[in-house]
């Protein structure tokens, strides 16, 4: 087997990289950024537009909930790191919690009254704050960034007398000139939906009385973890071992089985297998010590002697 240069195998990883980024960016981004939405929803101006009036990040997601806006607010009102947490995908979003890893289930009166100005812990080390308050209607966060701070914004539009659109919109722009804040835009960009995506529908499970077991939330944020990894290995594999086509398309197939994982509307257990499917796959393509196959000797003269 040639052992090609290792500028021949970054190529190649970087070939990789660029072709799976071209279909997240031709795909996945567009329709992540209007997870569960109408085309009326995304083209309808909503409170807290003017924050960022040309952001270089807008989602517009959306979910159908079976209950009314009074019904649905209090759930909105009391999210926050340390407070109700965000009902989704607890063992990232709500870890050192002093209110502890579940998020509530119930409402939490202490956690009802919020003034314009008030402050939304978001992590042990980010918050924001409440831009605008209209119960029943909509609330507004507001980053800390000077200039287009951006903003998240949860609105209720009522379908009928039991059901109720929760829209979120999250709009801000990337800031490249801020090295740290950079890098968690760019992440941010990628698993930003995942998040948003499971807080929706928490909301709802919650306003109709269910709540997903934790253990399950926790397999399915391990499987999108794993998905991601699976990628970054099959990227350190092009670089460290002799590159064939065979391991560079099994590469490829890590890519494009983390980008269904995470992007396509499956489940997580089918996620799950294709996961697996793919490490198996990686595991036939790079198995073995050797790069070549030893060439067959002949027995010693001795030997023949014996036969």
């Amino acid at each position: 087997m040639k052992k090609y240069p290792i500028f021949f195998r970054v190529s190649a990883a970087l070939a990789l990289i660029g072709l799976v980024l071209a279909v997240y960016l031709l795909w996945a981004r567009p329709a992540q950024l209007h997870w569960g939405a109408t085309e009326e929803e995304i083209q309808r101006p909503m409170p807290g537009d003017e924050l960022d009036p040309t952001p270089t990040f807008l989602a517009t997601r959306a979910i159908t909930i079976a209950g009314t806006p009074e019904e649905i607010w209090p759930w909105l009102v009391q999210m926050g790191y340390g407070r109700a947490g965000f009902y989704g995908y607890d063992i990232l979003e709500n870890l050192g919690s002093p209110r502890g890893l579940r998020s509530a289930d119930t409402i939490l009166p202490e956690f009802q009254d919020f003034e314009v100005g008030d402050i939304v812990p978001i992590s042990p080390v980010s918050e924001e704050l409440f831009y605008a308050i209209q119960p029943q209607r909509y609330l507004i966060w507001k980053g800390q960034f000077a200039g287009h701070p951006g903003g998240f914004i949860w609105a209720l539009y009522p379908l009928d007398k039991t059901h109720t659109r929760l829209v979120s919109r999250i709009r801000w722009s990337h800031h490249w000139t801020m090295p740290a804040t950079a890098f968690l835009d760019v992440f941010t960009d990628f698993a930003d939906h995942l998040a948003v995506r499971k807080v929706l529908m928490g909301v709802r499970d919650r306003v109709e009385g269910r709540v997903e077991p934790m253990a399950q939330a926790n397999a399915e944020f391990a499987v999108y973890v794993a998905a991601f990894l699976v990628f970054l290995v099959s990227l350190v594999l092009l670089l460290v071992r002799a590159l064939t086509w065979r391991r560079w398309l099994a590469g490829l197939a890590a890519g494009a089985a983390w980008l269904i994982t995470w992007y396509a509307p499956i489940p997580f257990w089918a996620g799950a297998a294709l996961e697996l499917l793919v490490i198996w796959g990686l595991f036939q393509s790079f198995r073995g010590l050797s790069e070549q196959k030893l060439p067959r000797t002949a027995p010693p003269e001795n030997e023949l002697a014996l036969r």
